[in-house]
């Protein structure tokens, strides 16, 4: 787009992150401002995984998560040797869902991350429907090969966007908002190989 940045058409499949399973194929154009806004999206996907599947999954995890009588309090998710424990797999699912928003904000053309590790995580007991929970992520960023340590603070409730304020250490700044606009799906988390 001259002027303005560069634009990307891009057509791609997605994969459920915990089966593997073709979860269903997207179009979308990505423009990249010359400012260092975060890029503008524009997607429109065809699932191939059904709705309500999703939704139950979503709910499953969801109760596992509200019932806790003491919070869940975690460290190095996974493990030096890639395991994650079954109790933490729905934090890990979270954090994923959760860090992609960072992901998204911070990349440009030139950068890009991926979520290496949980390093702490710390669920608050709230009195109303949602749940909530504090996480230290470290991200990758390619190709400096930067571990970048990130902040987040994550709300959800099935049903509603997922709620994420970050702040990483090396933006020297207040918490961003990274929240979505959308209903967020911790099934229907992808990843998105462009």
């Amino acid at each position: 787009v001259p002027g303005s940045g560069h634009k990307y058409y891009l057509q791609f499949t997605t994969e459920d992150y915990k089966s593997g399973e073709n979860a269903g194929s997207c179009l979308a154009t990505v423009l990249y401002p010359k400012t260092k806004s975060p890029p503008v999206v524009n997607i429109k996907c065809l699932h191939t995984t059904d709705q309500k599947e999703i939704q139950e999954e979503d709910n499953r995890l969801y109760q596992k998560l509200r019932h806790q009588t003491k919070p869940i309090i975690g460290n190095n998710v996974p493990d030096s040797y890639g395991n994650i424990e079954p109790a933490l797999e729905p934090v890990w699912a979270l954090a994923v869902a959760g860090s992609s928003y960072i992901m998204w904000e911070k990349s440009t053309e030139n950068l890009s991350y991926f979520m290496a590790q949980v390093k702490s995580v710390k669920q608050w007991i709230r009195k109303d429907d949602f749940i909530e929970f504090d996480y230290t992520v470290l991200l990758h960023e390619i190709p400096t090969q930067e571990i970048i340590s990130c902040h987040m603070r994550l709300t959800w409730l099935p049903g509603h966007p997922l709620k994420v304020k970050y702040f990483c250490a090396s933006d020297n700044q207040g918490l961003e908002d990274g929240s979505g606009m959308e209903s967020g799906s911790t099934a229907g988390i992808l990843h998105e190989n462009f």
